[in-house]
């Protein structure tokens, strides 16, 4: 069962951040993932598309201004839910990546200053053999500094509780 503190913070929201998308930082993510598409490294192709210049590669939002929180995830949650899920036994350190999904409305272009805020959409929790996990559902916005959305992100995180046996012990 999810304890009480943690399931209430359903709904709640993280602190805005902020991304500055930048042309080189464009250039070398598209280079990272490997992605020649001209429109996000070639300034004068990508002056000539519809576009009008240099757009980010789909995923790429910039980098943060400010790290709200020291915290290893690309998301600010409400410091409140990762208080509650330490103190019920579900600490950081037993987080995994459960996938993302976006939806893109607007591209994200060179110079755009993007803010994001990230919001806990739902918990569920799920009992095995290897012990008791909590899934988290993650919603994250993004707007250009026109306030226009630029994207949607859903997030899952996995949760592994303290008291769970490690994931070798299940299987021997």
């Amino acid at each position: 069962m999810i304890p009480e503190e943690i399931k209430k913070l359903i709904g709640t929201s993280g602190a805005v951040q902020y991304y500055a998308v930048e042309k080189g930082a464009i250039r070398r993510f598209a280079e990272a993932v490997d992605d020649a598409n001209p429109l996000f490294q070639d300034e004068e192709y990508a002056r000539k598309s519809p576009y009008g210049g240099i757009i980010a590669p789909p995923g790429f939002f910039g980098w943060p201004q400010k790290q709200v929180r020291d915290s290893p995830l690309a998301v600010d949650i409400p410091p409140e839910l990762e208080a509650a899920f330490e103190k019920a036994g579900y600490p950081l350190s037993l987080v995994l990546d459960g996938g993302m999904e976006y939806e893109f409305f607007l591209p994200v272009r060179a110079g755009d200053i993007l803010s994001a805020v990230t919001t806990v959409r739902n918990l569920r929790e799920r009992t095995g053999e290897g012990g008791s996990i909590i899934v988290s559902f993650l919603d994250t916005v993004y707007h250009n500094q026109a306030g226009e959305l630029v994207a949607k992100q859903q997030l899952m995180f996995v949760r592994r509780s303290l008291n769970s046996p490690p994931p070798e012990a299940v299987h021997a």
